[in-house]
């Protein structure tokens, strides 16, 4: 592709390429802007993975018509999101497709068991994220919610503002 020494072509293919790739996702995430990968959706997600894979393929590419296939798909990519946005920003509906509902887990000290059983949460895990909010009594947590991007949120504290749980699943009833 660059030389006909095999070893210092795979060595310039591996160098020139990833950088050049590099240079290509950081130019479209300076167009796109800082949520191109965001955890917000399970779409961001799913793009974030994917870009990464494609990054991979166009730093192994063999030709340039494959390295242009990999730049392509990346910019396909950064396309899709945003207008995935903006339609999700616009759209209540379309939204409510695109977006799981985020889910309490628990509420004022006690853990909602068939929220975990229905979220294939387990109650270690619940337990190590408390630890990792540094909530020292159950009595002071005030929510937990498994969010929509698979994070769990811990509200501790003497209140919680009912605003702050707004949309999530299991509140309907309080």
């Amino acid at each position: 592709m660059f030389v006909d020494n095999s070893t210092l072509d795979m060595l310039l293919k591996g160098l020139v390429l990833t950088t050049l790739a590099m240079c290509w996702v950081v130019a479209l995430v300076r167009i796109n802007g800082l949520r191109s990968f965001s955890k917000m959706t399970n779409f961001d997600f799913v793009m974030t993975v994917a870009v990464g894979s494609l990054l991979a393929g166009a730093s192994q590419s063999q030709n340039w018509t494959s390295f242009g296939q990999s730049a392509v798909a990346m910019m396909a990519l950064f396309l899709v999101q945003y207008c995935t946005a903006r339609v999700r920003k616009s759209s209540d509906s379309f939204e409510s497709v695109m977006q799981n509902q985020p889910v309490l887990l628990m509420r004022d000290g006690e853990i909602i068991h068939e929220a975990l059983h229905q979220t294939r949460v387990a109650k270690s895990d619940l337990i190590a994220k408390l630890r990792e909010a540094n909530v020292l009594e159950m009595s002071e947590v005030r929510a937990v919610v498994l969010e929509t991007t698979g994070d769990i949120s811990v509200l501790h504290g003497t209140s919680c503002s009912q605003k702050l749980l707004q949309g999530v699943r299991g509140t309907e009833e309080q």
